[in-house]
């Protein structure tokens, strides 16, 4: 089943304005319930690969519904 333009667009806009800011808060959270003590947090090029990983992972499996958002639609 493939949606629509209009429909792509539409979800997209609902990703970025509530999943994406629900997302960063889950993954912070994530990573402060990894290391709850400041002192033991792992060296700071660790912590750029984690937060960049965690970046990533929400893009890959949602980025069929962000392919072509930003183009004219297609079928008009």
């Amino acid at each position: 089943m493939s949606l629509s333009h209009k429909a792509r667009k539409r979800w997209s806009l609902v990703i970025l304005l509530v999943g994406l800011p629900v997302y960063v808060v889950v993954a912070v959270s994530v990573i402060n319930w990894m290391y709850p003590d400041p002192m033991m947090l792992p060296p700071p090029l660790v912590q750029i690969a984690i937060f960049v990983g965690i970046g990533l992972l929400w893009a890959f499996p949602l980025k069929f519904i962000f392919k072509g958002v930003g183009q004219d639609d297609p079928d008009a």
